[in-house]
């Protein structure tokens, strides 16, 4: 459109008027909005193509560019139903404005070719610009997926380590506070029970020391080239809980540990679930139950293992009404305080599919908490629920 402005009218026609150059410019000074109307620019770029054909000898012959670029809008940018109608009225343009023109049919083959290739590349364009928009789209919601996984990941192992400290150091302590509070009297009354208590102490902090050790180990980073691996020992499972209650035998309560139904492998992890639920369980009578025995009891059936411990101490502590309540204690695990032992087995019962109680034991005596784990694949629940019943006997400090 910028030639006729540049070059000279041939000889014999008039000067062009400052009306004509005007009215060239009209039909493409619109093009300028067509992105935020591109009916309207359309409509007003068809109208004064054809004031320029129908009133003025306007500076040369005007290619039908803005008219293509009007419709290639229409096309990339308006629904189905205003780009469908804009085109049908462009192509129903087509005829009378080659009839005013050349009359020839090589000409409105040639104008519906171009009107279709342009109204054709805008629906390219679109196709291609939404389909840029959906894949951009959906790198934006895999991220923020991959995002929200990572961080859920984190939170998981982050209490999975809590639920492994707090087992590994509960236990232990448990362990060397009762056996540290018998010593003295022991020293006096039976030196030999007084040192077979200091080798329990002994033995139980090296071995909680061991497992600390170990899981440091695995948690530190070392950047440097000659830093020594940490240990991979394997997490313990069910093969190991015999010796457990030996421990525990030896340093206070007498533990009793049975198996019914038929034993059978467990995934690692499964077993040390298992272990850790046994261990928890054990801690807790002998930090706060009076025990003086425990019956560890495994139960395999055929799609579940049931873990019963149960011991013969003090149960749950009166209420003031005479009803039982929780024993008072500061940091209980009823929902109120804030322990974290049977709340950890609670956990990783759920981990496993399964779920986990704590309660008075058979005829209100003693104290019993009961996990049951699914030996086959199950979905966990999304959400584990509380304890049962919530006045229970307080769990191992945290």
């Amino acid at each position: 459109m910028s030639i006729p402005f540049v070059v000279g009218r041939p000889d014999g026609l008039r000067p062009a008027t400052w009306a004509d150059y005007g009215l060239t410019s009209l039909c493409v000074l619109p093009l300028v909005w067509r992105r935020r109307a591109p009916v309207t620019v359309t409509l007003a770029v068809l109208a004064a193509g054809a004031a320029y054909k129908l009133t003025l000898d306007g500076p040369g012959q005007p290619l039908p560019y803005p008219g293509l670029i009007a419709l290639y809008s229409v096309a990339s940018l308006c629904p189905a139903r205003r780009r469908i109608g804009v085109a049908a009225l462009v192509a129903a343009l087509i005829a009378p404005s080659v009839a005013l023109n050349t009359q020839d049919a090589k000409e409105l083959m040639f104008s519906f070719f171009v009107f279709g290739a342009a109204y054709a590349l805008g629906r390219l364009t679109h196709t291609r610009q939404a389909y840029t928009a959906a894949v951009e789209d959906r790198a934006a919601q895999l991220e923020r997926a991959n995002r929200i996984e990572a961080e859920q990941a984190t939170a998981r192992e982050r209490a999975r380590i809590a639920r492994e400290m707090h087992d590994i150091l509960s236990h232990a302590v448990a362990i060397m506070v009762v056996q540290a509070e018998a010593g003295p009297l022991a020293v006096r009354a039976a030196p030999a029970r007084a040192e077979a208590a200091f080798e329990a102490i002994s033995e139980t902090g090296r071995d909680a020391m061991v497992q600390l050790r170990r899981m440091l180990g695995v948690l530190r980073e070392e950047d440097t080239p000659d830093a020594v691996p940490a240990p991979r020992t394997p997490q313990p499972g069910v093969a190991e809980l015999p010796a457990l209650a030996e421990r525990v035998s030896r340093s206070g309560p007498s533990v009793a540990y049975e198996v019914s139904g038929e034993p059978r492998p467990l995934p690692p992890d499964t077993g040390a679930a298992v272990y850790r639920i046994v261990q928890e369980a054990l801690t807790n009578a002998v930090k706060h139950a009076a025990a003086t025995s425990v019956s560890v009891q495994l139960a395999y059936a055929h799609d579940e293992l049931t873990i019963t411990v149960l011991d013969d101490g003090r149960g749950l502590a009166p209420g003031p009404s005479g009803d039982s309540g929780p024993r008072a204690r500061p940091d209980t695990d009823t929902g109120t305080g804030t322990g974290h032992g049977l709340i950890g087995v609670r956990e990783r019962a759920a981990a496993h599919g399964g779920a986990a109680s704590a309660g008075p034991g058979p005829g209100g005596r003693g104290f019993a908490v009961r996990a049951t784990i699914p030996l086959t694949p199950r979905a966990p629940a999304p959400r584990p629920s509380p304890l049962r019943p919530v006045r229970s006997r307080p769990e191992v400090g945290a």
